[in-house]
C-alpha cells in the first residue's frame, strides 16, 4: 500500500480496492503497519471508504490526533472530494443532490426514500461535470454528508449508475468501480496547518478514456 504523506500524527495512504477500512487483518491500518515496517505501530481509522472504493485515506497515529480528526469530521470541517465516472449524462453542468436515504442492513444496501421514518437520514452532495465521452460522464463530487454508499445510491437513483458498480448497477462493465477518493482537506491535528492532499486515479479503465 502506497503512503503519500506521513508524520508523527497522521498518515495519508492510497487505499486499494477490495480492502476494508477497519482495523482487522488485511484492513487498511494493518497494511499501513506493514508499509511502515512496524507491526505494533499506532494506526487508527478515523473515516472510511467502501471496501470496493480506492483512493486517499487519512489515518491517525495517536489518540489525540484521532480525536481531533474525528471532531473535524463531526463538525464538517473535514472535506472529502471524489472523482467518479457514471453511465449517462448529468442534466446540469453542476448541481446539488439531496435525498433521504434508508440503509437496509440485511441487504447491505442503501435506498432513496421519500418520507421520514426510523433510520432515514438526509444525504447531500455537490457535483461538477468534468468531461463527457460517448455515453459516460466524469464528475467531481464533494460530500456534505457521509452516508453509507451515498454517492453510489444517489447517482444510481437518477439513472446514472457508476461504471463498475456491481451493487447499484445492472450493467456489466468488467472493470473496478469508477469511484476514487481524490482529495482530502483538513486541519493538521497537531499543528493546525491546513492540509490539502490530492491524487489522480490510476491509469486504468474507465479513467483512461478521459
Amino acid at each position: 500500500m502506497e503512503i503519500v504523506y506521513q508524520d508523527s500524527d497522521i498518515l495519508v495512504c492510497l487505499k486499494p480496492a477490495g480492502i476494508k477500512s477497519t482495523d482487522e487483518p488485511g484492513g487498511v491500518p494493518s497494511l499501513a503497519r506493514e508499509a511502515l515496517g512496524d507491526p505494533r505501530a499506532d494506526v487508527r481509522t478515523v473515516h472510511r471508504l467502501d471496501q470496493v472504493v480506492s483512493g486517499l485515506m487519512v489515518l491517525a497515529r495517536n489518540a489525540a490526533a484521532a480525536s481531533e480528526l474525528s471532531r473535524q469530521i463531526r463538525d464538517q470541517e473535514f472535506q472529502k472530494e471524489y472523482l467518479a465516472v457514471v453511465h449517462g449524462h448529468t442534466p446540469d453542468a453542476a448541481g446539488t443532490l439531496t435525498d433521504l436515504l434508508l440503509r437496509n442492513k440485511p441487504e447491505r444496501k442503501t435506498y432513496v426514500v421519500h418520507h421520514l421514518e426510523k433510520g432515514v437520514q438526509e444525504a447531500v452532495l455537490d457535483y461538477e461535470r468534468l468531461a463527457e465521452k460517448e455515453n459516460l460522464t466524469k464528475v467531481r463530487i464533494v460530500l456534505r454528508t457521509g452516508r453509507t454508499h451515498q454517492i453510489r445510491c444517489q447517482f444510481s437513483s437518477r439513472g446514472l449508475p457508476l461504471v463498475g458498480d456491481r451493487k447499484y448497477s445492472l450493467l456489466e462493465d468488467g472493470c473496478p468501480i469508477a469511484l476514487w477518493s481524490a482529495r482530502l482537506s483538513f486541519r493538521h491535528p497537531g499543528t493546525g496547518e491546513k492540509m490539502d492532499i490530492a491524487h489522480e486515479p490510476p491509469d486504468i479503465e474507465p479513467w483512461t478514456r478521459f
